[in-house]
C-alpha cells in the first residue's frame, strides 16, 4: 500500500483576520474585580432574604411586591455577567 504525503503547514493563518485587528492575548482581571463580582452576588442574594424575612414590614418592598424578585435576580444577573467576563 502507497504511503500517504505528508503534508507541510504553512505559516499563513488559517482565518483571515478582521478589518486589521491584531490578535492579541486579552489582559487578566484586576484584583478588585472578583471581590465585586462576589460583593454584588450576596447583595442580590441578601435582598431577596430581606424580602422573605422583612417584605412586609419595609415600605417600598411591600409597594412594588413581586417585582422585588426581579430586583434580586437582576442584581445576582449583573455578578452572573461579571463572572462570566472574569480573566
Amino acid at each position: 500500500m502507497p504511503k500517504s504525503k505528508v503534508r507541510k503547514k504553512s505559516d499563513a493563518p488559517t482565518r483571515p483576520q478582521s478589518l486589521g485587528t491584531a490578535s492579541k492575548a486579552l489582559a487578566p482581571s484586576p484584583t478588585w474585580y472578583p471581590v465585586v463580582m462576589a460583593v454584588v452576588l450576596v447583595i442580590g442574594l441578601a435582598y431577596l432574604v430581606v424580602y422573605y424575612l422583612a417584605g412586609q414590614d419595609i415600605p417600598i418592598m411591600k409597594d412594588i411586591t413581586g417585582w422585588n424578585f426581579a430586583v434580586g435576580f437582576g442584581i445576582m444577573l449583573v455578578g452572573l455577567i461579571m463572572a462570566v467576563r472574569w480573566r
